[in-house]
């Protein structure tokens, strides 16, 4: 199955209409317009030519069938596939340098399938999803807005071979995604990554009965706890919290025990600062998880 990206949305709401239907154990496609809806092609495309209506589009909603609320969506990142030109931007008032930008500037960029090509530099490619999430069970967010439904997560981990668990808010879930990068540093600083076109290929697995915190990250090495908030403090501290209760699951630690573990071996790490919610991650390796 593939969504086209004419399917697109700008909040992830439980009132949005399914554009198609899967089960637990099916792949599907999600064709994606990047963040600028495909508007920004050339290096005379500036931010104040840009329709902010009309940015940082998800394909979907994906209905499953079978997903009930307070499961969990497991979402298998099988392939990304993405364009070979991306866009970044800057402009006064964008991002953290906001009071320090004199003036607009777009940089287009060739792809290949090693590197982002950006002015006289070779950056190594680092395929991501900047939005995916599923309905929240209250009012719609927009989708370049993070929360505990997912959404503009900006995580450089939510890329080929991870898997990323969501909450089940909503009947049937509601999976959209979109807004590629070619490449992002954590955080995101500027407020635009390497923007890019592309399709993300999914395994998608309803599970029953989870208690996890989420949204929870996994890869062949490490647990991931990632939470948005207004401040990086109030994220950090959420992601932590979740860290810990996700250890208290799964080992024999105590509260305490868990939480002096991730000050010996746990990564705390920024995933964006730039959009209206922060996103903070807490990273640590299964070899702990015993």
């Amino acid at each position: 199955m593939k969504i086209s990206k004419t399917h697109d949305i700008y909040t992830m709401d439980q009132n949005n209409e399914p554009v198609a239907y899967a089960e637990s154990g099916d792949t599907v496609i999600f064709e994606t317009c990047d963040c600028f809806h495909d508007t920004v092609l050339t290096e005379e495309d500036l931010v104040s030519q840009i329709d902010f209506s009309h940015v940082n589009p998800a394909t979907g909603p994906l209905y499953i069938n079978g997903a009930e609320i307070g499961d969990a969506l497991k979402v298998k990142i099988k392939k990304i596939t993405i364009a070979e030109q991306g866009a970044t931007v800057t402009a006064p008032g964008l991002g953290r340098l906001e009071n320090l930008i004199e003036h607009e500037e777009t940089v287009i960029a060739k792809i290949d399938d090693d590197y982002v090509y950006y002015k006289d530099l070779t950056i190594p490619l680092n395929k991501m999803i900047g939005v995916i999430g599923t309905a929240p069970a209250g009012d719609g967010i927009a989708t370049g807005i993070p929360d505990d439904h997912g959404g503009n997560m900006d995580t450089t981990m939510i890329k080929e071979g991870s898997i990323l668990y969501l909450p089940v808010n909503v009947e049937g879930a509601l999976l959209s995604m979109g807004d590629l990068h070619a490449s992002m540093g954590d955080g995101e600083i500027m407020g635009s990554g390497m923007e890019v076109q592309g399709e993300v290929e999914v395994e998608l697995e309803v599970v029953k009965n989870c208690n996890y915190k989420l949204p929870l990250i996994e890869t062949d090495d490490l647990w991931i706890t990632v939470a948005s908030a207004e401040s990086m403090e109030d994220a950090s501290d959420q992601a932590i919290k979740n860290m810990v209760d996700f250890l208290q699951q799964k080992t024999d630690l105590t509260f305490n025990q868990a939480g002096m573990l991730l000050s010996l071996a746990g990564n705390l790490r920024v995933s964006q600062i730039v959009n209206p919610n922060k996103t903070m991650r807490m990273e640590l390796n299964k070899r702990y998880f015993v």
